[in-house]
């Protein structure tokens, strides 16, 4: 019998309740859209969270250059770049380099999906010129600075680092 030793380099894994209780969890991104943390590997450039928007609308115009996942746990949203709408319930496969733009349709009043990003996500306008960008890192700093300020504790992120 060979017995496989466990190694002290293991990080510790991550059970919380996805959804949170507490709004103060929610991090604002944009008029009406917020995220939450779900995990941010530092290593693979990898960050899980739940995107929210609470309003009918563009919510962004991106380009990804790894594989995003996701699914759809309330409402519905779509790519104006593709036939199809994603509604609850619904498994999403995005390849990289291809750039969409994001809207919740008006007759939705809240989206929530999960969404696990490989790598990082550069907005772009509709000459596909970068008008933004976000990575692990950036989305770090977003948290430790929102829960700084309301009473959660810039600490608070570091739960969700690995």
């Amino acid at each position: 019998m060979v017995i496989i030793p466990t190694s002290s380099a293991v990080p510790p894994e991550i059970a919380v309740v996805a959804v949170p209780d507490d709004d103060r969890v929610w991090v604002p991104q944009a008029p009406n859209v917020w995220f939450r943390p779900l995990l941010f590997n530092t290593v693979t450039g990898q960050w899980c969270n739940l995107l929210k928007v609470t309003a009918a609308g563009i919510v962004s115009r991106h380009r990804h250059p790894g594989v995003v996942l996701g699914y759809v746990l309330k409402g519905k949203w779509q790519y104006h770049e593709h036939d199809w709408v994603a509604e609850t319930g619904h498994f999403v496969y995005e390849p990289p380099g291809e750039i969409h733009t994001l809207e919740v349709p008006a007759d939705c009043p809240e989206m929530i999906t999960f969404f696990n990003i490989n790598g990082a996500m550069a907005y772009v306008d509709e000459n596909g010129e970068q008008t933004g960008y976000e990575d692990t890192f950036t989305k770090i700093d977003m948290c430790r600075a929102h829960y700084a300020k309301n009473g959660l504790g810039a600490n608070y992120a570091d739960q969700f680092i690995r």
